[in-house]
């Protein structure tokens, strides 16, 4: 079986574009939420959304191809282009078929969904533009990917929901890992800041209804009462350990386990007692190989809604036994809200990059301890650490589940 080393970073992010600018941001425990600017919210009982701000696609992507593709899609190919940079990867040092695109979104072109409707409602079938169902589509990002960097191996989109882009990365994982690719580009975006988007989950009662961007995204909190939208992106590059090191790449961290499993319960509650993700985090954790005290800290799901955070914590307890205690664990969806199908690669980024430092980042925000959430979430300041082993959790809509072991190389 063959290594996997993450060797290239890129983010696009509510609080930062850019891997430095994110990171600092992330260690700083800057907050990402603020008033929605991308619609009127007049009417809507929701106010507030992580929006990314300063972000013009023209600089990764030129004018007439950024104006036919969606912002999840721009979202997507500007995080790779900055991947790429920071990776000082040329691609075509791979054969191309051995090189590929793996890359996630929950929802896809729903800005374009509702534009296009729009049209079609107010002016008639012929005003729909052509372009209209290749912007929509969630292969999209990985078909954009392929085409701007000329990467012709396997090219697909997971789409399970907030879960998308850790199974993006854990497939893109196993696929080099035995042999079937040398190289690949992975990650997840989402731009899903839009009115139709923040009505259904309103109505649903899943997010935040708060003005207060401070007690907002509260993950583990017992005041929490739902989560924040956030959008953006995160690519990772990954390539197999023996090549990355011939090349002189900058390795971040290994990744060492996947696990994904399906609660089969409900259609967005997680299972009450946690066993999917329990499974989902040892299935990680086994295929690792490491022993129990590697493992430091997790990058949790962390939503801030009710009924995940608990739940989650039951998992963690089921998988980890009193080792759970010892665990360091932070939602960094504190700061960044929750990105949807995004959410997973940033916060796999974020464990490569706590593991890089040695600093594990907070929960922002964390004021009202719940008796019924009793680890370490590590409230309000990131924390230096030594940091073995990592473990990033995704938890969608539909009970799929996924997590990754990154490891220190």
């Amino acid at each position: 079986m063959r290594r996997v080393v993450i060797t290239g970073i890129g983010a696009i992010t509510p609080v930062g574009i850019g891997k430095d600018e994110f990171w600092k941001n992330i260690k700083d425990g800057v907050n990402g939420i603020s008033e929605i600017t991308q619609f009127d919210t007049t009417d809507f009982k929701v106010k507030i959304a992580a929006e990314v701000k300063g972000f013009n696609p023209e600089e990764y992507i030129d004018k007439k191809t950024a104006k036919r593709q969606d912002r999840f899609t721009q979202f997507a190919v500007s995080a790779t282009a900055l991947a790429k940079e920071d990776s000082k990867i040329d691609f075509s040092v791979y054969e191309p078929y051995r090189c590929g695109v793996i890359y996630g979104s929950g929802i896809g072109g729903l800005s374009t969904l509702e534009t296009e409707h729009t049209k079609l409602m107010e002016k008639g079938p012929n005003r729909v533009s052509p372009f209209f169902i290749p912007m929509m589509i969630s292969n999209m990002a990985s078909g954009a990917i392929s085409m701007q960097f000329g990467i012709k191996g396997v090219s697909y989109a997971p789409v399970t929901a907030c879960s998308s882009s850790t199974h993006a990365i854990g497939e893109a994982y196993r696929a080099i890992k035995h042999d079937y690719i040398d190289c690949a580009i992975a990650g997840g975006a989402e731009a899903t800041i839009t009115p139709i988007a923040v009505a259904g989950f309103v109505n649903m009662q899943a997010m935040s209804q708060t003005t207060d961007i401070n007690r907002a995204s509260i993950p583990f909190d017992k005041e929490r009462s739902g989560f924040v939208m956030g959008e953006g992106a995160c690519t990772l590059i990954l390539e197999e350990y023996e090549n990355a090191k011939k090349r002189g790449a900058p390795i971040y961290a290994e990744i060492k386990g996947y696990g994904a499993t399906s609660d089969a319960y409900h259609m967005t509650s997680p299972d009450p007692e946690g066993r999917g993700a329990a499974k989902a985090m040892e299935l990680a954790f086994l295929e690792s190989g490491e022993p129990i005290e590697n493992l430091s800290y997790i990058n949790a799901h962390g939503t801030a809604t009710p009924l995940n955070d608990k739940f989650e914590t039951l998992a963690i307890k089921s998988a980890f036994g009193e080792h759970a205690y010892k665990l360091m664990i932070s939602s960094t969806k504190s700061m960044t809200g929750h990105m949807l199908g995004a959410a997973g690669a940033v916060e796999a980024a974020a464990c490569a990059l706590a593991i890089t430092d040695g600093i594990i980042p907070p929960t922002i925000n964390y004021r009202v301890p719940d008796e019924e959430l009793d680890l370490d979430y590590v409230p309000n300041t990131a924390r230096k650490a030594e940091i073995k082993g990592a473990i990033s959790n995704s938890l969608g809509f539909g009970g799929h589940n996924a997590s990754l072991y990154i490891a220190k190389i």
